[in-house]
């Protein structure tokens, strides 16, 4: 099972750059954001906390209509696993989460047994 987002978003993907160590890191969830740039730290503005992006090649178009790039980051909220292991994720985890351990460029990432606790399974 991959996570929600369509691959054919990820064409122009060159790299993935971390921001934190993956190892304590069951799942992240993963969006796409526009941002006026292709490649360097984007901009954060939403809750929680950014734990990696993706660069983008240099034949990646921006939006003809709002001159800005599509790239994916990816994150956690307060309350996912890492922060509260007790928590509303204790088992399970949230539809646009994948283990971090299967993400590449161009590639979607997985859900597994780690970023499910065994629902991926079930």
């Amino acid at each position: 099972m991959s996570s929600l987002l369509d691959g054919s978003a990820l064409t122009h993907e060159k790299d993935v750059v971390w921001l934190e160590d993956l190892s304590a890191l069951d799942y992240v969830r993963q969006t796409i954001d526009k941002t006026p740039r292709r490649q360097g730290k984007p901009r954060w503005l939403r809750d929680g906390r950014m734990v990696g992006y993706a660069e983008l090649d240099a034949t990646a178009e921006a939006d003809p209509d709002s001159g800005l790039h599509r790239r994916r980051v990816f994150f956690l909220l307060p309350h996912d696993r890492d922060l509260e292991p007790d928590g509303p994720y204790a088992a399970g985890a949230p539809g646009e989460a994948v283990d971090p351990r299967t993400i590449k460029a161009r590639a979607v990432g997985m859900k597994t047994p780690r970023s499910q606790r065994g629902r991926a399974s079930a």
